[in-house]
């Protein structure tokens, strides 16, 4: 009975994955899947140093992906879901509890022809356990917005096309590696205006290594404080 309930339980975790479908421009919903690299399914990347972890599986070219025009400073929401509905379910699983990020990349030309390789990744925003005591993460914040999370894209940017990486990391499984989950979503993004900063960048993949306390990590182990892997957020 034992063992027919933990593969119940697997089971019911494994059909919580989920894609991020929608992203919001100043609070204006762009429409389902629109300006961004849809993957083949709804499954996490669990290796970080496989070219999946730039912008989930099949995400290193966009060329069928329009790309949105965008004043910096625009605030950007970020929507996911389990599957192709916003009602009926949670938008993620309530047991995938872990860390919410999210990354700017520009691209040497057009967005839709950049494969997101090499130290081109700088972090804007990064949440992860809120409240050590109730066990809350960013991902409980998350589905309480109907799978919703945003960030202001820095103003001090320089124009040109982008792309925004948004990453919700899963550590319901983490004691070991590779049991962190990573569900990656990118949309392109032709930023307009902005400045002359020159932020600082990262590799993704590179940047994450299996060993990172972010990365294998056991929640459940009265855990206090968390890092989450990629460095510290630039604020512009």
């Amino acid at each position: 009975m034992k063992l027919a309930l933990v593969f119940l339980a697997s089971a019911a975790l494994a059909n919580a994955h989920f894609t991020m479908q929608y992203i919001w421009v100043n609070g204006a919903d762009q429409g389902q899947n629109n300006f961004i690299r849809v993957p083949p399914n709804n499954n996490p990347v669990t290796d970080v140093t496989s070219t999946d972890l730039t912008c989930n599986v099949g995400g290193t070219s966009g060329s069928s992906v329009s790309t949105v025009s965008i004043p910096a400073g625009t605030n950007i929401t970020f929507e996911w879901h389990q599957h192709a509905q916003r009602t009926g379910e949670d938008a993620i699983s309530g047991g995938h509890k872990g860390a919410v990020q999210v990354y700017v990349a520009k691209a040497p030309s057009t967005a839709a022809s950049f494969n997101g390789q090499g130290a081109v990744w700088t972090k804007i925003y990064s949440s992860g356990l809120l409240n050590p005591s109730t066990s809350e993460w960013a991902t409980d914040v998350v589905n309480t917005n109907n799978g919703k999370h945003s960030v202001v894209i820095p103003a001090s940017l320089p124009a040109g096309e982008y792309l925004l990486r948004a990453e919700i990391l899963a550590l319901h499984v983490a004691s070991s590696y590779p049991g962190a989950q990573f569900y990656i979503g990118c949309a392109q993004a032709k930023i307009t205006g902005g400045g002359s900063a020159s932020p600082p960048k990262i590799s993704l993949p590179g940047a994450y290594k299996p060993t990172d306390p972010g990365i294998t990590v056991n929640i459940y182990n009265n855990l206090q404080s968390y890092t989450a892997p990629g460095g510290a957020v630039w604020s512009g």
